[in-house]
């Protein structure tokens, strides 16, 4: 298994990058995040690489940082979900918001990335929700303050109020679960439009 990779990159190209490495070249699909980190660069860089191997084809999968590989991995264990689809949902997302969007069950947000219908969506949310952990710490405690915004009726009913102002379920979730759940729901309402006004 090729765990990871240090070399030069020698080519790019919209879908992959050839990382040289002790004379040999390297073929690594990558993500637009992690294309961008690497175009430019000199000298020597590494990547973390996930390699798939099928009947009739032995493909290299690199990424810039660990957490995107293991959101890849997270993400192609769902059934149905190949790298192609792993690779456009992190080209469109962080690895935490990914995280968040799941957690939230914000299927609809996850279908902004190539490729992805919303069956596809729902059966990534579906089979992910109770699986998903944040990659950093600030990813658990958003992951716990989603979580928050469904303890009650009334946290519930202020994020379906929030959607149907045009929020998206992901940060209406997080905005709701962020604030004090003894609160009413109008005063949720109230308390996260303010918090939400802020970030725009």
């Amino acid at each position: 298994m090729i765990a990871s990779l240090r070399g030069k990159v020698i080519y790019t190209d919209p879908n992959y990058v050839v990382i040289e490495c002790g004379g040999v070249g390297f073929k690594c699909f990558v993500t637009k995040n992690t294309l961008s980190q690497l175009q430019g660069k000199e000298g020597e860089i590494l990547i973390y690489t996930h390699l798939a191997v099928r009947e009739d084809a032995m493909d290299l999968y690199g990424f810039y940082s660990l957490e995107e590989l293991e959101a890849f991995k997270m993400i192609t264990s769902v059934n149905g979900v190949g790298a192609k689809i792993g690779l456009a949902l992190l080209s469109e997302f962080a690895p935490s918001q990914l995280s968040i969007y799941i957690a939230s069950s914000d299927a609809k947000m996850l279908t902004r990335a190539a490729g992805v219908g919303i069956k596809l969506a729902q059966r990534i949310v579906l089979e992910l929700k109770d699986k998903i952990g944040g990659l950093s710490a600030a990813d658990e405690q958003e992951i716990k303050a989603v979580g928050n915004a469904t303890v009650n009726s009334n946290s519930s009913e202020a994020v379906a109020a929030l959607c149907s102002l045009g929020y998206s379920q992901s940060e209406a979730s997080l905005a709701v679960g962020r604030l004090d759940q003894s609160l009413t729901a109008e005063e949720l309402i109230k308390a996260a439009l303010k918090t939400l006004a802020r970030r725009f």
